[in-house]
């Protein structure tokens, strides 16, 4: 293997160690506690060797809520695979909740962290075109006469809200059936 090649496959593996670190210990610790310095002494490389990678830590949020999408666009295909209408809506539903219960500083660093991550424009990531293009093939079924783009959104932001305001503890926890019930029929009707 030529040298180059093999300092872009090591270059690669540092990028992914450094995001893979950085999602890691915000997941155990919050990202608060995501430091360049922190990060640094986890993935043992010094920190111009992560400004080299990243310009700091709001590129390393954005690059783990990017990441995070893809996870989310495979989590949803998954979930709508072999089920077809309201059970597809249901089941992608369910996956996006359950996605933002468990990984919650994963969905805080794609949806709640100030990054730069450019949603419905020609620039948009491809990973959150996956995400919403997984959350397409699951409305647009279902949508009859209305824009399933807006519709999308609609839900989605439902979902939101709902993950939100459950990990927030705001929500009665023994209602969440309920409320999710209440978005699909409102969804379907």
């Amino acid at each position: 293997m030529p040298i180059h090649e093999r300092r872009e496959r090591e270059r690669a593996d540092r990028h992914r160690l450094i995001i893979d670190s950085a999602r890691d210990l915000a997941e155990a610790e919050g990202w608060e506690a995501v430091t360049t310095r922190r990060l640094a002494e986890r993935v043992e490389y010094s920190q111009p060797v992560l400004y080299s990678h990243f310009k700091g830590k709001d590129a390393i949020v954005r690059a783990v809520a990017v990441d995070g999408f893809g996870v989310l666009a495979g989590l949803l295909r998954g979930a709508r695979s072999g089920v077809e209408g309201a059970a597809a809506l249901r089941a992608v539903a369910e996956a996006y909740l359950d996605f933002a219960a468990e990984r919650p500083a994963l969905y805080d660093a794609m949806f709640v962290q100030r990054v730069e991550v450019p949603f419905g424009t020609s620039e948009t990531p491809d990973e959150l075109r996956a995400a919403f293009g997984e959350f397409m093939a699951a409305v647009t079924p279902v949508a009859g006469q209305r824009d399933p783009e807006t519709l999308v959104e609609v839900f989605w932001s439902a979902l939101h809200g709902l993950a939100t305001l459950t990990a927030g503890h705001r929500l009665r926890p023994d209602h969440h059936r309920a409320r999710l019930e209440l978005v699909l029929t409102g969804l379907l009707n």
